[in-house]
């Protein structure tokens, strides 16, 4: 089947989606979305209704057709997890609302689909019209918390929340992000998610009020679940070539090592990142992901009190990002000397509250070594959107994680 005839067969079911300020009509942002069943249910991405869903009393929701028609729509169910939202029309009743509507069908999961598979991408890009984006199947994309299509073709602001279809016009994935530092590396959230959240979602009422706490069960959700992977994971071997130093398998991070030596004879030294792909966007910020930091310090060059000087500088340069006061407390931080099997080490551990997400936390954990005058490893291991306990459980798993290698 062409592009065209699958736009075509998809016109009626396809929609724009607007959050508008109440009472003015001056749209805040838009996107897309489209209808998956007979009753008007609609499928789009949370991000595209999380102004509605934070701050109802401020904003509405409006769809828009392919041939011009308007109507307000309701929230009826989230899945911040996968960056999905089911609506519906808020007046169905209306005398220019259709009685039964056009739905797209999803995809079996029974037919998986094949690696280079054809797909379309439908949406309303950059608010210049409705369009259809060919592009291939590439399967999901790897180290993703949570399972993405990859799709290799041009997804654009304002297409998120579209449908992408096979070549029968079924819904296989729903448009969700792109990479911006690439050409035709875009994701999608596949189609079983949203066709789960429809079926948890048919008879469910309008959600009421700002949505701050179911985004914050589905968190907690979240954070136990990515807690015990991470922990059960284990951590790599053979990291540094004295101490044991913690640096995660690449299964749902990636790592990425660097190396500076200086030219006029000062410090030298390595340094791992390893940081998520996958975020929980909740509004004005994303949440719910890890990252693991080390650097690996050589001061042989320099004698014992600048290497002091410029070791202990790097440690107090360390920062905790911009903190908006309107969402987080101020950190409150503890600074202890321990031992790890025969190991010195200064370790800082700093946690912050979420104002609007009570019971979730940020924590930051800074490492240094101090066994040796001339050399030493610091670390640094960031959790974002946990519990409490939860935060002291990988707390102690980072630092035990630290110990001198036997000879």
């Amino acid at each position: 089947m062409s592009a065209r005839r699958v736009y075509e067969q998809a016109r009626s079911q396809l929609l724009q989606i607007r959050t508008v300020l109440k009472g003015r009509a001056s749209q805040t942002s838009v996107g897309s979305g489209f209808i998956v069943s007979r009753e008007g249910h609609i499928i789009t991405n949370f991000h595209v209704v999380s102004e509605v869903a934070l701050e109802p009393t401020t904003h509405d929701l409006v769809y828009v057709t392919a041939d011009g028609r308007e109507a307000k729509l309701d929230i009826l169910m989230l899945d911040v997890l996968h960056d999905l939202a089911l609506v519906k029309p808020a007046d169905p009743s209306a005398k220019d609302s259709p009685k039964e509507f056009d739905a797209l069908a999803f995809r079996p999961l029974k037919q998986a689909l094949s690696q280079g598979e054809r797909m379309y991408s439908l949406g309303n890009p950059l608010d210049v019209g409705f369009a259809v984006i060919e592009g291939n199947y590439n399967g999901l994309v790897e180290r993703s918390f949570y399972p993405q299509i990859f799709f290799s073709g041009s997804l654009s602001a304002g297409m998120s929340g579209g449908p992408a279809l096979d070549q029968e016009g079924r819904v296989i994935g729903v448009n969700v992000a792109r990479r911006v530092d690439g050409e035709q590396v875009s994701f999608l959230v596949p189609g079983a998610f949203a066709s789960a959240l429809l079926e948890a979602g048919r008879k469910a009422p309008p959600m009421k009020g700002p949505a701050h706490g179911e985004i914050t069960h589905q968190l907690m959700t979240h954070q136990a679940m990515l807690t015990d992977r991470f922990i059960a994971q284990g951590w790599k071997t053979a990291t540094h070539p004295r101490y044991k130093v913690p640096v995660p398998p690449d299964r749902f991070m990636r790592c990425w090592g660097s190396t500076e030596q200086s030219k006029t004879g000062g410090l030298d030294f390595e340094r791992s990142d390893c940081v998520m792909d996958t975020r929980v966007f909740v509004g004005a910020f994303t949440t719910g992901a890890f990252s693991v930091r080390h650097e690996s310090y050589d001061g042989s060059k320099l004698g014992t009190l600048r290497f002091a000087a410029r070791y202990s500088q790097s440690f107090r340069n360390e920062s905790f990002g911009r903190l908006r006061s309107e969402h987080m407390t101020k950190p409150q931080c503890h600074e202890d000397f321990i031992d790890r099997e025969g190991l010195p080490l200064r370790a800082v551990v700093c946690l912050r509250a979420y104002k609007k997400l009570p019971k979730l936390y940020d924590l930051a954990v800074l490492v240094a070594t101090l066994e040796q005058n001339r050399s030493g490893v610091q670390g640094r291991f960031d959790a974002q959107g946990v519990s409490f306990a939860n935060a002291m459980k990988l707390t102690e798993h980072y630092l035990d994680a630290y110990g001198r290698l036997k000879p």
